[in-house]
């Protein structure tokens, strides 16, 4: 979808970008090779064409820094396809809900293929050069939580990637509610040792660890990993109608 897409651009919003798909046109290759066909002003069309063999030339090199700055943040889910090997699923898990009062407890970070937990007092400090390995990374409502929030602890962290936070593309498509819903709505399950638990029993299986009960801390990476997989799963299951919906609206 990333390179049929031309918001990113400057001057060219969803309305121009619709009637350039309209024209039968969709890719950046199509836009260069039937430019003449286009029944747009010379003026933005020759601006429109520059920046295509500038954003043509950034994909070749893998720039996600590049598209992370110039694509609307509502619209990274474009780039996943092209850079989902390089991506991170990523899921916190915390003491409670302020970023000012509370901590960090787990960040859970999956690649794809291996799970990775970091624990506080034990390996959290990792994440700091883990983060630095990928080029997309995968959320659920992390622009507002998840994200801030290790911030908050690991200012060092620039989190300069494209960023999916997956909780508003699936709104667009009539997935609404928490990550928990949305999973039953696609018929994801979990596992029997974590089949209902929720945030607020996260916090409760932390502080169980904290009193020195170990499998609190099993069931509590056991969940976190779940929500670090599914994201994976949920997002191969829905970025078809991401993209049917954004060129059919």
């Amino acid at each position: 979808m990333l390179s049929n897409t031309y918001i990113h651009i400057p001057g060219v919003g969803k309305g121009l970008e619709r009637k350039i798909w309209a024209q039968g046109i969709h890719t950046w290759k199509e836009f260069l090779e039937m430019e003449d066909c286009l029944s747009i002003p010379s003026s933005r069309k020759a601006r429109i064409c520059e920046e295509v063999r500038k954003s043509s030339e950034h994909l070749a090199a893998k720039d996600y820094c590049f598209f992370s700055q110039c694509l609307p943040s509502a619209e990274h889910w474009r780039a996943y396809s092209l850079f989902s090997d390089s991506a991170a699923f990523v899921d916190i898990e915390t003491t409670g809900l302020s970023k000012s009062r509370d901590k960090l407890t787990i960040v859970g970070i999956y690649d794809g293929k291996e799970s990775k937990t970091y624990i506080r007092d034990i390996n959290l400090d990792d994440i700091v050069e883990e983060f630095s390995k990928y080029r997309l990374l995968v959320s659920f409502n992390g622009a507002r939580f998840d994200l801030p929030f290790i911030k908050s602890e690991f200012p060092e962290i620039e989190f300069n990637q494209l960023h999916i936070d997956l909780m508003y593309p699936l709104r667009r498509i009539g997935y609404n509610g928490g990550l928990k819903n949305i999973e039953k709505l696609l018929g994801i399950t979990r596992s029997d040792d974590t089949e209902g638990i929720t945030g607020f029993d996260a916090v409760r299986l932390w502080k169980k660890y904290e009193k020195g009960d170990c499998e609190a801390l099993d069931i509590l990476i056991k969940y976190n990993i779940e929500d670090t997989v599914n994201l994976k799963t949920i997002i191969e299951l829905t970025y078809p109608k991401m993209v049917e919906k954004a060129l059919n609206a």
